[in-house]
């Protein structure tokens, strides 16, 4: 107990150190590092996205959005994406990203409006369809798992999505 009062000490201890630090009064000096950062090109934003996800690969042994590397990777390629939206590598490197880090809605709805898919991407699409049939089914809501095991489907027949559709 007395350790954990004094690693709270020292943490509080150095929040409030920075805090007391001399701050100048300016308005250049308070705006945040993105604002300042100059504009990247979307095919910038694309190889960053890369670099950033082959590093979350070697650090992560699970790919979840909020971690820094992995919400980095996807920003840049979220940026990539809308700075180039006739850029259809940019989008599906996106919606990559989006199933690998679990965030299945954002997933899907990439996956949907790019149309036309390659099977890898089918297997990448139909997996997000799943996730969330399941998550819908889970909460009681047939209607909805059902408009997403339909969509998933289409896009790839796999063992999740027939098991789910068994269940509705």
């Amino acid at each position: 107990m007395k350790k954990i009062l004094i690693l709270t000490a020292f943490a509080l201890a150095s929040l409030a150190a920075a805090q007391t630090s001399t701050t100048t009064t300016t308005t250049d000096t308070t705006m945040p590092a993105m604002m300042e950062a100059p504009m990247m090109t979307p095919e910038e934003s694309f190889t960053k996205a890369q670099e950033y996800a082959t590093q979350a690969d070697v650090a992560y042994p699970i790919s979840f959005y909020d971690r820094t590397l992995w919400k980095a990777s996807v920003d840049a390629a979220y940026m990539a994406a809308t700075g180039d939206a006739s850029n259809r590598d940019y989008t599906a490197y996106l919606g990559q990203l989006y199933t690998k880090t679990q965030w299945w809605i954002n997933a899907y709805n990439v996956w949907a409006k790019i149309g036309e898919l390659t099977d890898a991407e089918k297997d990448w699409a139909s997996l997000s369809a799943a996730k969330l049939a399941y998550i819908a089914l889970a909460r009681g809501d047939k209607a909805t798992a059902k408009t997403y095991v339909d969509q998933g489907m289409m896009w790839k027949s796999t063992p999740s999505l027939m098991a789910i559709q068994a269940r509705l």
